[in-house]
């Protein structure tokens, strides 16, 4: 492909794979020229007449040292091209795409990428998005955890189907939770859940009384296990991060 291959996809990985309308006029036997118009056509169907701009590209001829313009096209846009063509011609972009694609998966060329300004550039840039999006993700933890802190220190507990609404997960679900890590269990023929020594000493469960009213109208007084402001806040940093990891 000579020269052509230089002026296909990001050989160092920069940046999106893409075509060009050069590589596709000579792995289709087409001319240049009648190449770019089905190009233009096609991506005027596709994106408008304002979504061509941002496709052009120029080459600079290496030997005559004249530019002209060219078109990039992603995999979709250069697939879409080709669909009205023989089966042949298609097979033969497909073939170039898998082999751009395997190209991109190999180890890439520091050195190569070190002397090339445009793909240190596209690099940087990427390393550069990655970085703000972790420090804004970092800053939402920070606030998120501040917050839990806060509701700490908060006075009063909260029944478990009230606590599950708080965490955004279904009471069955908190339930289940609670008794597979050993928060809470039942003892044989009781009707309600008893928190665990150790959570209740530490103070994330507390047992409370409480005044049950039937529907006779006779009241009943029942102990209720109850998740304190710390119980529901170390809940919550464990139910988070578990999340985080699915």
């Amino acid at each position: 492909m000579g020269e052509l291959a230089n002026v296909s996809a990001s050989a160092a990985g920069a940046g999106p794979l893409t075509m060009t309308s050069l590589e596709i006029a000579e792995l289709v036997d087409k001319r240049h020229d009648n190449v770019m118009r089905d190009i233009r056509a096609m991506l005027a169907d596709l994106h408008g007449e304002g979504g061509l701009l941002k496709f052009e590209d120029t080459h600079h001829n290496a030997q005559n040292g004249q530019a002209y313009p060219i078109f990039r096209l992603p995999k979709r846009e250069s697939l879409v091209l080709v669909s009205g063509y023989s089966v042949e011609l298609r097979a033969r972009i497909v073939d170039r795409w898998m082999a751009l694609e395997a190209q991109a998966s190999l180890p890439v060329d520091l050195l190569k990428v070190l002397n090339d300004p445009s793909s240190l550039r596209g690099i940087l840039l990427s390393y550069a998005e990655k970085v703000l999006a972790l420090e804004e993700s970092s800053r939402a933890l920070e606030e998120k955890a501040g917050a839990l802190d806060r509701i700490a220190d908060a006075a009063g507990s909260f029944c478990i189907t009230d606590a599950a609404k708080m965490l955004q997960i279904m009471p069955k679900e908190l339930f289940a939770y609670l008794r597979s890590r050993g928060w809470i269990y039942r003892r044989p023929g009781a009707e309600h859940d008893v928190g665990y020594h150790e959570h209740l000493a530490n103070g994330d469960l507390e047992m409370k009384l409480t005044t049950l009213v039937r529907t006779n109208g006779r009241h009943k007084v029942t102990e209720q296990v109850r998740i304190t402001p710390k119980g529901l806040a170390k809940l919550a940093k464990v139910l988070n991060a578990q999340a985080l990891l699915l």
